[in-house]
């Protein structure tokens, strides 16, 4: 099969038709409030219906991509969401939570401080080393464990699951773009991928420096946010300023994890130091100041306690990552290459370049792959998994209590995961027709404003895949090749799709089923959109804004090869 962008002849009115899964999916989750799993069905079906009659593509090979969608959501997004979930499950079961509870308290009893911390900071630390569904799930659960109103702490989760996306997975979603784009640039994969981290180092900081404080409004107000702006400026400046240091002259690999740790080490001396006048909680709510809660020796005490599953789960994915982050390690201390050995590789029978892919999408008719990767043990969502175990293990949970709350974690995510598998078989479905491809195109075809226009591509990728790294693996190629074509930076084009992508997580159906699970709130995942869906739009904008103005007046802050 040969993909057409056009099918139905116009640009404008193919992109409309290709839409149809997307505006199905919107209206019954969004408008109708029906359940997450649900609406992902009749999209599921719509999106199989466009791509046979309209692309034209042949049954079996819609079906097909679904059926690989499918697969690729179970290992590279169910594996790692569903492990963090059982992850947060282990340290409730065996009442290490109730600790981390008081050690938060230690830190501070305003909510809103509580918020930076979990939200911002550890969110962020969670994306640098894990990625996937982990910082919405886990600290989503461990803000409503901690007495957030449940819709209200996953919403907060979401809307600062922005600055940290475009590093996540230890630089993941960069890697990816530099090693796709970079024969396209006439450079290798290390050049091309320096160079976007530089420049999304350069475009989202910008919007690190406002995320602590559009966090606070959301849960507290503007005169609220006012009232801890020492805080808000020492969560943004610290994670702004680490972020593009390192982005611009370490590696992306590194990013997330020395910004996380900056901010949460910066917001720890403030609190030292500082405390807002007037503690600030949820209505009919008592806040306590630290003088009536814990001891400060019992504090540091459970500060270490309560976090000690946290920092295996860091410690085991960083041993995981050793070679990634120190190059040139001997054989015997390298544990990634060492993990990486039972890696199993294998095309998908019956899809693997049976459809083709032509410009401006490729340089050149191009067959499309459709390769799989199990990587057994060097997944982060493996290695997820092995950390909750060892976790649970040394806090004492045995075999036994261990089954019993991994049994009990299928039960709770069911439909969660259900919807996940369904959304990336739309993606799966409009990728392999050509439906995607045509609403990048139609977005492309905006002259000088593609720059703005080239955020929400991006953006639309994530809505459709939930992960940045997928984006770039389907936009990003198109982008800089437009690029080219448009006479804009390409190096612009692919960050800008890279960071405006990040603002397209929070609306991600999937991400959405994650994180209503994690509060128990299956069926709820209508309200936490209503609740991101213009936040996600308005941060995209910014995105966009920015790209405009570096491409046309701040050209000095494109890095140069």
């Amino acid at each position: 099969m040969i993909q057409d962008y056009q099918p139905a002849g116009p640009l404008w009115l193919s992109a409309v038709i290709a839409a149809l899964p997307i505006i199905v999916l919107l209206v019954t989750l969004g408008v109708l409030r029906r359940s997450a799993h649900l609406s992902a069905a009749l999209a599921l079906a719509t999106a199989l219906v466009v791509a046979i009659v309209v692309y034209p593509m042949p049954v079996g090979l819609a079906v097909n991509s679904a059926a690989m969608g499918v697969a690729f959501g179970v290992w590279n997004v169910i594996w790692i969401a569903f492990h963090a979930v059982y992850f947060h499950n282990v340290t409730v079961a065996t009442g290490r939570f109730d600790t981390v509870k008081s050690v938060l308290a230690g830190f501070s009893p305003d909510r809103r401080l509580q918020a930076l911390l979990i939200a911002f900071a550890f969110g962020a630390l969670l994306e640098g080393i894990a990625g996937g569904g982990a910082p919405v799930a886990i600290t989503g659960a461990m803000m409503f464990a901690l007495g957030f109103p449940p819709v209200k702490a996953i919403v907060l989760a979401l809307l600062a699951n922005t600055a940290p996306v475009a590093f996540g997975g230890l630089g993941n979603p960069l890697i990816i773009l530099g090693r796709l784009t970079g024969p396209i640039l006439g450079m290798s994969a290390d050049e091309a991928t320096h160079l976007f981290s530089a420049m999304v180092g350069r475009q989202l900081p910008l919007l690190a420096l406002i995320i602590p404080g559009f966090l606070i409004v959301v849960l507290a107000g503007w005169k609220k946010m006012t009232q801890v702006m020492p805080a808000v400026l020492t969560a943004g400046l610290s994670f702004a300023v680490v972020q593009f240091l390192v982005s611009n002259y370490i590696s992306p690999s590194l990013v997330d994890v020395l910004a996380a740790l900056a901010a949460m080490v910066a917001l720890w001396v403030l609190t030292r130091l500082w405390q807002p006048k007037e503690l600030w909680g949820f209505d009919g709510e008592t806040v306590k100041s630290k003088a009536d809660g814990v001891g400060t020796q019992a504090r540091r005490h459970g500060a270490l306690y309560g976090w000690a599953p946290y920092i295996v789960l860091i410690a085991v994915i960083l041993l995981s990552r050793v070679g990634t982050i120190f190059k040139g390690l001997p054989s015997w201390l390298d544990l990634t290459k060492l993990l990486q050995q039972p890696n199993i590789v294998f095309t998908w029978p019956g899809l693997h370049n049976e459809v083709i892919q032509t410009p401006p999408i490729t340089a050149k008719n191009t067959p499309y792959p459709a390769s799989f990767t199990i990587d057994w043990l060097y997944s982060a969502c493996s290695m997820a998994l092995i950390s909750a175990i060892i976790a649970g293990l040394t806090m004492g949970a045995g075999v036994k209590k261990l089954a019993q709350v991994y049994l009990a974690t299928i039960v709770q995510m069911r439909w969660a995961l259900a919807t996940i598998m369904m959304i990336l078989g739309i993606a799966f479905v409009m990728n392999y027709s050509g439906a995607t491809q045509t609403l990048g195109l139609a977005l492309a075809t905006t002259g000088v404003l593609f720059p703005l226009f080239s955020a929400y591509i991006g953006w639309l990728g994530v809505f459709l895949t939930g992960s940045d790294a997928s984006t770039n693996s389907l936009f990003g190629p198109m982008q800089v090749i437009s690029a080219q074509q448009l006479g804009v930076d390409p190096t612009l084009a692919g960050a800008t799709n890279t960071s405006g992508g990040v603002m397209g997580k929070m609306i991600s159906p999937q991400n959405l089923a994650i994180g209503a699970t994690a509060i128990n709130k299956t069926g709820e995942e209508s309200t936490l959109l209503r609740q991101t869906f213009l936040w996600s739009l308005a941060l995209t904008a910014v995105v966009g804004v920015i790209s405009l103005l570096q491409a046309e007046v701040l050209t000095w802050m494109i890095p140069t090869r």
